[in-house]
């Protein structure tokens, strides 16, 4: 198994704002220091990355480390909100939709709708991308790998959406042996299928479209804690009535569980 070769952006010291300065959400705050970490990336050799892999691409080094460290706060803060799930063949394991973040660590949606950092995954996708509805509870989410055996198998994000789902990984806190195996161009009929492995330490980032790449995490071990955020884009925010039931009961059954997914359903239905 070959592992692609990792694309490093520094992470610099954040900028100290004037005292007089009105106060801002901390993750526009950050947009600075995002700004001047995208600034240290080669941006052609990581897009020809990008591409010649089929639209993925692995930084081990991305989010400046005062941004990782609120992250970290912000799962530890919604830790006793994990929802746990085992479906038998597929995945173990725990996590907290957007809804929960929404309510308890808004600092995640605030990174989520970064300007700074949406201008940055525009240009390696070379299109418009979108924030994905409200009402999906995967648009931003945590995953906590915390038991022995916690892992979800092989899969793609498919994207029940009438336009592309491009999917954003973050690494939040990695104390374990699991890794991110994926298989490149298992779609792609002119190229051969390239295999790979990466684990992504606090702070890394994987950016892939979610139709294109198969891929899995392997079992945790031991006395080892994995907990990693994810970010979904779209190109074309509309899906059908029937899709969204799919998603939903998918999202109910296989996440975040039917109350916390079906609570927003009746939310809006009420209003």
């Amino acid at each position: 198994m070959t592992d692609t070769t990792a694309t490093s952006a520094a992470a610099l010291a954040p900028a100290q704002a004037a005292p007089s300065a009105p106060s801002a959400p901390a993750a526009f705050a950050a947009d600075a220091e995002i700004e001047r970490a995208m600034d240290a990336i080669d941006f052609d050799s990581v897009t020809s990355e990008f591409k010649s892999q089929d639209a993925f691409i692995y930084l081990e080094k991305f989010l400046p480390r005062t941004v990782t460290d609120q992250l970290i706060a912000a799962a530890r803060a919604v830790t006793p909100n994990v929802n746990r799930n085992y479906l038998p063949g597929h995945k173990q394991g725990g996590s907290v939709s957007r809804h929960t973040l929404d309510e308890l660590a808004p600092f995640v949606a605030e990174l989520y709708r970064s300007p700074a950092l949406m201008r940055f995954l525009e240009r390696l996708a070379g299109e418009k991308l979108l924030p994905s509805p409200k009402e999906d509870p995967h648009a931003y989410a945590l995953y906590y790998y915390t038991r022995p055996g916690d892992h979800i198998g092989w899969h793609y994000d498919t994207s029940y959406y009438k336009g592309r789902r491009y999917t954003l990984l973050l690494g939040v806190v990695d104390q374990s042996s699991c890794k991110l195996e994926y298989r490149l161009h298992t779609r792609n009929s002119g190229a051969p299928q390239v295999d790979g492995a990466v684990a992504y330490p606090p702070g890394a980032l994987v950016f892939f479209d979610g139709d294109k790449l198969h891929h899995r995490i392997t079992p945790l071990g031991d006395n080892e804690e994995r907990i990693s955020l994810t970010f979904e884009y779209v190109t074309d925010p509309r899906m059908g009535t029937w899709q969204r039931f799919i998603s939903n009961m998918k999202d109910a059954i296989a996440y975040f569980g039917f109350r916390q997914v079906f609570r927003q359903v009746l939310q809006r239905t009420k209003r």
